[in-house]
């Protein structure tokens, strides 16, 4: 039967699809859109589970921040490449699911999949995932999410590029004060908040290696306890937000200057895209021969 135009338009108002691709589903199913949209949405999902497997490890960060600081969201959406992650339809989904997260209670990315995408009706995130991959051609994840409630303090927030981002539950201090700390977190990344947060584990790996190094040198045992005790309250300064030198001012610790204005960190986060993924290094030279020998 002959598709008019109309339709194929009404069909790509309501999927986001191609023009060709929604002229094509409505051939295969005698111009019954609801049955075209069906047709799509497990062609996406096929789509979707042939390339999960393949390493998405470029993407965006995603903040979001409640009128009036006492919520927040943060969120990263990883794709393959760089190309993609500037791709327009990438970054309205990435901004739409940042909103979805404030607006829902989901804790974690299982649940903010299951959620009703902000913007996009009744289709979940997942399926306006497996929706993005069809179009663009990549693995798209949900990698990761952090919610944030302030019951006391105010939230503020940090993008770098699209790439690192910052939430910073700040009690007492002002907005450039709340800005200043969220950008110092972005440039240090600290472990925590004070050297009381710091892992026993991480203490001790540290104090191993320190150990190792400072017995090498053939001190006596008692200089070889100060050396590691010095080096251990240098480490602590170096990964704790409180005991940074205050980017803007290395004269001050961070400390000194939550101190003066009379205010505390109370939480933070920081998402940095990609961070822990092993990426695959593809070699070239190997992959045009595989190719080849699959031409023979």
């Amino acid at each position: 039967m002959a598709i008019s135009a109309s339709l194929v338009k009404e069909l790509r108002e309501r999927t986001g699809a191609g023009m060709m691709e929604c002229k094509r589903a409505l051939q295969e199913t005698d111009g019954d859109i609801e049955a075209a949209i069906e047709a799509m949405r497990k062609s996406g999902q096929a789509k979707a589970a042939k390339k999960a497997g393949r390493i998405a490890a470029d993407g965006v960060v995603e903040l979001c921040v409640a009128e009036g600081g006492s919520r927040g969201a943060m969120v990263e959406i990883n794709s393959e490449t760089d190309f993609v992650a500037k791709d327009e339809n990438f970054r309205g989904f990435a901004e739409a699911v940042g909103q979805t997260v404030l607006a829902s209670d989901a804790a974690d990315v299982a649940a903010l999949a299951e959620q009703p995408l902000a913007g996009a009706g009744d289709a979940t995130v997942n399926a306006a995932r497996e929706a993005l991959i069809a179009k663009v051609g990549e693995n798209v994840q949900l990698r990761r999410v952090v919610r944030f409630d302030a019951p006391e303090g105010v939230l503020h927030s940090y993008r770098h590029g699209v790439r690192i981002g910052v939430i910073v539950d700040l009690v007492g201090g002002d907005e450039t004060l709340g800005r200043d700390i969220a950008m110092q977190v972005a440039a240090t990344n600290p472990m925590c908040i004070s050297a009381d947060d710091l892992p026993a584990e991480a203490l001790e790996k540290e104090r191993e290696i320190f150990r190792a190094q400072a017995l090498e040198s053939g001190k006596p045992p008692e200089i070889v306890d100060k050396m590691i005790g010095g080096r251990m309250r240098k480490f602590a300064e170096e990964v704790t937000l409180l005991g940074q030198a205050f980017v803007k001012d290395p004269s001050m610790k961070v400390e000194q200057l939550l101190k003066q204005a009379g205010a505390r960190v109370a939480a933070f986060a920081r998402f940095e895209v990609g961070e822990g993924i092993e990426k695959r290094a593809d070699n070239f030279a190997e992959e045009v021969q595989a190719q080849a020998k699959q031409a023979e």
